[in-house]
């Protein structure tokens, strides 16, 4: 840990909560963290202003610059940046893309001891994507070719030492048409088999039923972690980790949790509930969720392994009163580090 890491609830500082603890969240930049994060009128003329449509309603954020990582980082010791799930570093035809310039702004604004985790593209993840208003077969879907050309490659490149996960995100399937989890499982292994080893992948799978033993096999096989994620349709962080025995699969000692959303709650309504994300919403925040989080931390301190608490914004209303409940939960259940 560097000099930066205190912990201080009461100042939302959790770079300090525990050396083998890496509390930060699902992106940053959001204007409602202003007096928690940012400091009030840092800012002032620089806010950028965009609209969502959700559900049939019109939803405007407010931005930040992406200068404000700086004063993000004093607060947290990892950010997960997920707008790389969109589009690759690299297009098909080797220029750099719009997300590669903004990641190279981020790197500017960092230190040897802050830390990044990038969600792949869905190119290279998902099995359907979305074209218009349909979904369609990605026949792009793990390539091993164009995950370290477009994206692992120019990734390294840019962030170096302060490169520390990626996770594959797979989207849920529906029951009608899903593979079989030894197909999935399979498509893994032909995969992590043939790209760079690293000690850095994780792999989030949204759909249960793939929470299977012979998936299990092949993420141990390639030191590949499973990220544990309190989301929609999955069951419960500790069932989600009993499913696998309780093993902790990356061969870096690393495990991701990732706190997205309420279970059996949509995307487009827990966003809604959230906006503009300055404050907790009582309706939203699960107290199962944060008590499993804080036992699955001290689990995986006693395992060896380093935390990584990835807080979402919709798994609450905001991510820095989240993660200042978890801390406390956290500190409450176990010998804490002062």
């Amino acid at each position: 840990m560097s000099g930066r890491d205190v912990f201080d609830r009461d100042r939302f500082e959790f770079r300090g909560l525990h050396p083998a603890v890496y509390m930060g969240t699902a992106s940053d930049r959001y204007a409602g963290w202003i007096g928690q994060i940012y400091s009030e009128n840092r800012y002032a003329g620089k806010i950028g202003r965009r609209t969502r449509k959700l559900a049939g309603k019109s939803l405007e954020e407010r931005v930040l610059p992406v200068e404000s990582v700086n004063e993000y980082f004093e607060h947290f010791r990892v950010l997960e940046v997920d707008y790389t799930f969109y589009y690759p570093l690299m297009d098909e035809k080797g220029q750099f893309t719009r997300n590669f310039h903004v990641l190279r702004s981020y790197g500017e604004h960092m230190s040897g001891c802050d830390y990044v985790i990038l969600k792949v593209p869905q190119t290279i993840t998902a099995q359907k994507i979305k074209l218009g208003k349909k979904y369609v077969r990605n026949d792009h879907y793990l390539d091993p070719e164009l995950f370290v050309r477009q994206f692992y490659n120019p990734a390294q490149d840019l962030l170096g030492g302060n490169l520390r996960g990626f996770i594959f995100e797979q989207e849920y399937q529906r029951s009608k048409e899903r593979t079989s989890a030894e197909e999935v499982a399979k498509g893994l292994d032909d995969f992590f088999g043939a790209v760079p080893k690293d000690e850095r992948y994780h792999i989030e799978l949204r759909t249960e039923s793939y929470l299977n033993e012979a998936v299990f096999q092949v993420l141990e096989k390639h030191g590949v972690g499973q990220v544990l994620s309190h989301w929609t349709w999955l069951p419960s962080l500790q069932k989600q980790f009993s499913k696998a025995g309780r093993r902790f699969f990356n061969s870096g000692k690393q495990n991701v949790i990732r706190l997205m959303t309420l279970i059996g709650t949509r995307y487009e309504e827990a966003y809604a509930l959230a906006h503009p994300f300055d404050k907790l919403i009582d309706s939203m925040l699960q107290s199962r969720m944060i008590d499993e989080t804080a036992e699955l931390m001290w689990e995986g301190i006693g395992n060896g392994v380093q935390v990584n608490v990835i807080v979402n914004n919709r798994a609450g209303g905001n991510a820095p009163l989240v993660a200042q409940r978890i801390a406390d939960r956290f500190r409450s259940t176990g010998l804490a580090v002062p």
